[in-house]
């Protein structure tokens, strides 16, 4: 049987990226995120993988950054078993698979229609997990989201690509209409997005990114509803991801203690947790 015909361009193209990204560290012997799900998915879908040169090291990096991720959505379902997860940009992320909440919590997975509608060819409907198919930049779909629950809220992969002056009014938008909870995301400095820019994977795409956060004082300033919860940056410079390097390629696994001692390059990307 033929695989799904996918064609996507620029940031849409990008969850490609992290699907094949995700899949492919799945498979690896020593794989941290097990996510089966997302190999399925990579099964089922007509597309020429191979021009985005996924390699080893893109594998483990995303494949960390969603196991992050996935712990501290576990930890808040833990404090909060009756929640909301806010799940924005999800692309073909199988994040409500692998966490599997409980029935009490209320799930909502957010992209643009298209999307939406291809995950719903590839993945089978969830009891408890809603699709909503927009921009997240539209405020109208928010009316979905019910109001009387603490919530997290995860845009993984996702904010750099949004025009710079949304991201702010997106977040305010979101966290204004929920009564409280978490906020998680992945961040990058202005050098950050540079040399993301160059990555072959997302070179191939065309995709642009603009929004950039060199501190998260920067996002504090904007949105004082927001209280800084934890920030992990790099590979070496906190214990959370240690054994990891041995995972990485030797050019890598060279590059991390040099990148550590220069800090321009030591924070070029963050993933950062926030209480409102």
């Amino acid at each position: 049987m033929a695989g799904e015909k996918v064609v996507l361009h620029g940031a849409r193209e990008t969850l490609l990226v992290t699907l094949c990204a995700k899949a492919g560290e799945s498979q690896l012997p020593d794989t941290l995120l097990k996510d089966r799900f997302a190999a399925q998915a990579l099964a089922g879908i007509d597309y020429d993988f191979d021009r985005l040169r996924i390699d080893r090291d893109i594998m483990i990096g995303v494949a960390l950054r969603a196991h992050l991720i996935d712990g501290w959505t576990r930890d808040f379902l833990g404090r909060h078993p009756d929640a909301t997860v806010l799940h924005l940009g999800c692309g073909l992320d199988s994040r409500v698979f692998r966490i599997a909440p409980p029935e009490t919590v209320r799930w909502f997975d957010v992209d643009y229609p298209d999307v939406i509608a291809l995950r719903q060819r590839l993945y089978p409907a969830r009891d408890g997990c809603v699709l909503i198919g927009s921009s997240v930049t539209e405020p109208e779909w928010l009316e979905a989201v019910p109001r009387d629950k603490p919530a997290f809220v995860i845009a993984e992969g996702l904010l750099p690509y949004l025009p710079s002056e949304e991201v702010p009014l997106l977040l305010e938008r979101v966290t204004g209409h929920l009564p409280g909870g978490e906020l998680a995301f992945d961040a990058y400095s202005q050098l950050g997005l540079i040399l993301i820019a160059w990555q072959p994977s997302i070179r191939a795409t065309g995709a642009a990114l603009h929004w950039a956060l060199d501190e998260p004082e920067e996002l504090l300033r904007q949105l004082p509803r927001l209280e800084l919860v934890e920030e992990l940056t790099g590979y070496g410079s906190r214990g959370y991801d240690l054994d990891q390097i041995a995972r990485l390629s030797l050019f890598a696994r060279m590059a991390v203690p040099v990148m550590e001692m220069i800090p321009a390059f030591s924070r070029i990307g963050r993933l950062l947790r926030f209480r409102f």
